[in-house]
This record gives C-alpha cells, sequence and structure tokens, in this order.
C-alpha cells in the first residue's frame, strides 16, 4: 500500500464514492490504471485541532488502514480518509468497526455498478 501525495489524487477521489461515519468520511476512488495496487490518503483539517490532535488522529486512521484495508480494501483503487470533529476521542474498536462497515458499503455500491 502505498501512499496519495498529490493534491489531484485527493481532488480525484473527492468525485468517487464516499461512505460517511461519526468519526471520519472515507472516499474511495477506483483508478481503472490496471493495477492492483491500493493507496491511501489522510486528511485533517485545522478545524478538529491543534497539530497535535491532527496527528494522532492520522496516526489512529494509518493503523486502522493497515489492519483492515489489506483484508477488506478495493484493490487498484484509492481510499482516502478525513477526519471529523471527535474521531480522536472514539473508542479505537469503535472506530474499527465504523471503517469495516464503510468499506463494506463502498463494495456493495461497487458491486451493483458492475
Amino acid at each position: 500500500m502505498t501512499t496519495l501525495t498529490r493534491r489531484s489524487d485527493f481532488l480525484a477521489a473527492n468525485r468517487g464514492r464516499r461512505a460517511a461515519m461519526p468519526g471520519f468520511v472515507l472516499l474511495v476512488r477506483e483508478r481503472g490504471d490496471g493495477q492492483t495496487r491500493m493507496r491511501l490518503g489522510i486528511t485533517v483539517t485545522k478545524k478538529i485541532g491543534g497539530a497535535v490532535i491532527r496527528n494522532r488522529m492520522k496516526r489512529r486512521f494509518r493503523a486502522l488502514a493497515r489492519d483492515i484495508l489489506p483484508e477488506h480494501g478495493l484493490a487498484g483503487a484509492d481510499h482516502v480518509l478525513i477526519g471529523r470533529a471527535g474521531g480522536v476521542e472514539r473508542d479505537f474498536a469503535l472506530l474499527r468497526s465504523e471503517f469495516e462497515r464503510a468499506l463494506a458499503k463502498i463494495g456493495a455500491l461497487a458491486k451493483l455498478r458492475q
């Protein structure tokens, strides 16, 4: 899994499917370039808090992605997590179940469109 760094990749993911959860919003966009590699992007705005809070949230999101994306993520797609207020205070197990539910929702939508 690689990370998204270019702004254009984040904007392209915004045109994909989305699943809003209480602690985050998940955006998924299939690239269509023939590669099966998944890419991950994480963004947390300053509205959420200072640098310490934002970095803590990003660390939690990276840990979630390491655990869940290899099994439940869509191959050949960009996954973007956008932090929401309250995502830092949420229990990690609750975030994990919400992330799995969001991926299942987006996966079901992808199967319907095929």
